[in-house]
């Protein structure tokens, strides 16, 4: 998955820069051939308290291959989770997902980040005909798709990519109010002000929209720092 690739620079289209966006945008337009579930914004809305508290079950998993217990997760400590869940990615693809989903640079995964690199895996596990679970996490994987179906829903031409245009178009049915909360949700998704949001800007969105982030255990000084583009 390792890799970059050119960036066209377009008003209207943005390309993805690395090997793995451009799974992450196939593996997304392949589920969007099934549709989604959704038929409003209102009803995404309406989901976070239960996505909250799916999401925070998680954190059982999460500490359970912080190895260390230092509240974060080493590359190594990744690696050992992934065999441990028998995901069968090789050590490049997983250094190239952690490489995408640190986003502060740090050199660890905090939980916020860690969901957002399962919910990844979650969507590139593409064998929908396996019976097995896709990553060991049934429970956990019924909430991934439940976002995957949400950026759907969302995605109206199925190019991999949500914007504006498309965000308002998602709304119209919804209201006015509702209209407006989903323009700064459009404005928190889109890090790089581009027009344009990928599945991995939407993915830490909205764990920060359920009030879950990479401090919220531990109350460090960085709370406010923007993270880099996803």
């Amino acid at each position: 998955m390792g890799g970059v690739i050119g960036k066209i620079e377009s008003s209207d289209v943005w390309v993805p820069e690395t090997i793995l966006d451009t799974k992450i945008k196939e593996a997304m337009q392949r589920r969007e051939t099934q549709g989604s579930t959704l038929r409003s914004f209102n009803r995404i809305l309406l989901k976070f308290p239960k996505i909250d508290k799916n999401l925070r079950k998680c954190k059982d998993t999460f500490q359970e291959f912080d190895e260390d217990r230092n509240g974060a997760i080493d590359p190594e400590e990744l690696k050992h989770c992934f065999r441990k869940l028998q995901i069968i990615f090789t050590d490049e693809e997983i250094d190239e997902l952690f490489k995408a989903c640190d986003i502060n640079d740090d050199m660890v995964i905090k939980f916020n980040e860690f969901i957002v690199l399962l919910c990844i895996v979650y969507l590139l596990k593409d064998d929908l005909a396996e019976e097995k679970s896709r990553i060991g996490l049934p429970k956990l994987e019924a909430t991934f798709e439940t976002l995957v179906d949400a950026f759907v829903f969302l995605d109206k031409n199925k190019d991999g990519y949500v914007s504006r245009s498309e965000m308002i178009e998602s709304v119209n049915e919804s209201g006015e109010q509702s209209g407006m909360i989903a323009m700064k949700r459009f404005d928190e998704m889109d890090w790089d002000h581009n027009g344009t949001v990928n599945f991995k800007e939407f993915l830490f969105a909205f764990t920060s929209w359920v009030g879950i982030d990479d401090n919220e255990d531990e109350g460090d000084e960085n709370v406010e720092a923007k993270p880099r583009h996803p």
